[in-house]
């Protein structure tokens, strides 16, 4: 039963510790966690890859804190590990940047990257039980951005305090009162939920965005009935009254939606996770470049799960396939996953998301601030499928 009670990563606050090798990040990690999560060493580099944790923080709740390797990595791989450290920063909800004395150019760059991303960043001058300048680094923080540091001892526990506070003020919105559901349903409300238990779905167990929803709607204290695909019809033939909502798996949109009840609103998973996740607007805004596509055109289909692919996979074969059948066998399909999702955007005319139940909001979001930038339509795996179904402007979209 190992993971059913955990929160799973894509809904966990990511805190991001930056800085330069040997700055103290991998022992501020340790002291703040309680736990030897980094090696420390008095060696540039010990961080290669960055370290990703996942645990509880009182009184912030389900976190991942990240060690990344220093901005300064000279070393023959230095190029690559930054690399990853960029990544890194994309999943960042709030920035912990260690300074390490008063040249601090490198820490001011990362910050203004930050701050063009709206993460908020906290400040900390670390080991103060062995050095006397924390003051001078201060001042020029301070002459620089107008802000000063938390100054914090590993070894003593000083100043840990303080970072606490200063990420609880820094919270961001999404991870107080989140909804999957916003206002769409309300206690004793009716919910239909719609699940094919197809060869994507794992034997024995749901797939995240159903447990999240479902889960969600039981805290509701919404009336909740679940049924596949083969039995939807039936299950309806035994209510008294039509559900409130159906929501279902967006590859049975048409069949759901030619069945359901007039009364019932329908939606899907990949639609809720469209709008808790990412920009539903923006999505929306690009399923109109979907009519606009020909057999010429150049799509990007990028899911956020790194599964190795199935047979009638959504991502991989089924959006595929009802996209070539509609504007031309000859269209070119590009198919990246996990965190692979290419910096230049440009000759795509169409960049399709999965829902991103396996990332966090802040990550979704920096691929959807980088397809505004280069003016790429952007929509979502349910969004197509409901366009392509001639059902989308049928479907509510939670606001």
């Amino acid at each position: 039963m190992a993971g059913l009670n955990e929160t799973p990563s894509g809904n966990r606050l990511h805190i991001g510790v930056f800085g330069k090798t040997n700055s103290g990040k991998s022992s501020f990690i340790n002291r703040f966690s309680g736990q030897n999560i980094s090696i420390v060493a008095n060696v540039a580099g010990t961080t290669t890859d960055p370290v990703y944790k996942a645990m509880e923080v009182y009184p912030l709740g389900p976190c991942t804190l990240i060690d990344t390797a220093g901005f300064d990595d000279a070393t023959e791989l230095g190029e690559e590990r930054l690399e990853k450290t960029r990544l890194a920063a994309e999943k960042t909800d709030i920035a912990i940047i260690l300074l390490a004395d008063t040249d601090m150019d490198e820490e001011l760059h990362w910050y203004e990257q930050f701050k063009e991303k709206k993460t908020p960043v906290i400040w900390v001058i670390g080991k103060a039980d062995i050095r006397n300048d924390t003051e001078k680094i201060n001042e020029t923080l301070y002459q620089q951005t107008g802000q000063r540091a938390i100054v914090i001892s590993a070894a003593t526990g000083e100043g840990m305090d303080q970072v606490r506070k200063e990420l609880v003020r820094n919270l961001p919105e999404q991870y107080g009162a989140s909804s999957i559901l916003r206002e769409l349903v309300t206690k004793g409300d009716l919910v239909m939920l719609v699940m094919p238990q197809d060869i994507q779905a794992p034997k024995g167990r749901l797939i995240l965005p159903q447990v999240q929803t479902l889960r969600e709607l039981l805290d509701k204290k919404c009336l909740v009935m679940s049924v596949t695909t083969d039995q939807y019809v039936e299950a309806l033939s035994h209510l008294t009254e039509a559900p409130k909502l159906i929501i279902t798996d967006s590859q049975v949109f048409a069949y759901v939606y030619e069945h359901k009840p007039k009364k019932s609103m329908l939606t899907s998973f990949s639609v809720l996770f469209a709008a808790h996740k990412g920009d539903i607007e923006y999505y929306i805004e690009g399923a109109n470049a979907i009519g606009k596509l020909n057999g010429e055109s150049h799509v990007l289909i990028a899911e956020c799960c790194t599964h190795a692919p199935l047979k009638e996979d959504i991502g991989r074969e089924k959006i595929p396939k009802m996209l070539r059948k509609r504007y031309g066998e000859n269209m070119t399909i590009d198919i990246v996953s996990g965190t692979d999702f290419p910096d230049d955007l440009q000759g795509y005319d169409l960049v399709i998301q999965c829902g991103g139940c396996m990332f966090n909001r802040k990550y979704i979001m920096s691929r959807i601030d980088h397809a505004k930038e280069q003016q790429i339509p952007m929509t979502n795996y349910g969004v197509v499928i409901a366009y392509l179904t001639g059902i989308l402007d049928k479907v509510v979209i939670p606001v």
